[in-house]
């Protein structure tokens, strides 16, 4: 296996009142292509800052991050945006679109944006249709993004990262504003994604969402404490096994 994203000695230091903040102290960790690795530890232990700075939106302070062999430090702002924009994507916990857009016009504006998409606008709406339709909500296409429902626009924040066929996907509590119905819905599509080929990597505090993944990095105090692998997830009936592992071992990592 390839590795896509390969971090060695990731130092991130901020200044807060003349006082230096580790936020993430010498972390070395590579992520395989095909990959979906869930990021764990309690809370201010570090968990989106190594998110935001592994992919990029945020800069190292010491340490290299290589994405595709490509080290990030020494990319342009404009290289790195271009990267981004075109290789990578993005979901959060709040999901942000623009209100003045329709479900379907925020979907598609990466891929408008972006220079290396050569496909012509009507290319580019038909494959956010096809990306809609897979994941159950092409009826809303037409619709304002306060005319649907939390689990509805987060699958459209899916359908959005995945505009530009990247290569991998970073996400930040994709699940943490819904309800256990939209999480698991949310959650299995992140899945089908990450077997058809999409690197994932997100940040969760659920147990059930991480046991879905490859394997689990365990963060406290701004350094990988411990990983655990759970191997690639086969389905439903294997969950509440690889829940209950994940849980004991988590609670031994002090959870």
């Amino acid at each position: 296996m390839n590795n896509i994203l390969e971090i060695k000695d990731l130092c991130k230091t901020y200044i807060v009142n003349k006082r230096q903040n580790n936020v993430l102290r010498n972390i070395s960790f590579s992520v395989g292509e095909g990959e979906m690795v869930a990021v764990m530890g309690p809370s201010g232990s570090g968990k989106s800052t190594l998110l935001y700075t592994v992919s990029g939106m945020d800069n190292v302070t010491s340490g290299s991050v290589s994405f595709c062999g490509s080290e990030l430090s020494k990319l342009k702002p404009d290289e790195l945006a271009e990267l981004r924009l075109n290789e990578m994507g993005f979901i959060f916990q709040q999901m942000y679109m623009l209100k003045n857009l329709t479900l379907l016009d925020n979907i598609i504006l990466p891929a408008v944006r972006s220079e290396k998409n050569k496909a012509s606008r009507a290319e580019k709406q038909a494959k956010g249709l096809e990306l809609m339709n897979k994941l159950g909500i092409n009826e809303l296409a037409d619709n304002d993004i306060n005319e649907v429902s939390g689990g509805q626009l987060q699958r459209a924040c899916i359908c959005r990262s995945m505009i530009n066929s990247p290569k991998m996907i970073f996400a930040d509590e994709p699940t943490g504003a819904l309800n256990r119905t939209s999480s698991e819905e949310v959650t299995d599509e992140l899945c089908r994604l990450n077997a058809s080929g999409t690197t994932v990597m997100m940040v969760t505090h659920d147990t059930r969402v991480a046991a879905k993944c490859d394997r689990v990095l365990f963060i406290v105090d701004g350094s990988i404490k411990e990983e655990y692998n759970l191997g690639k997830y086969s389905g439903a009936s294997t969950l509440r096994d690889r829940e209950r592992k994940l849980s004991d071992w988590l609670m031994n990592m002090g959870w």
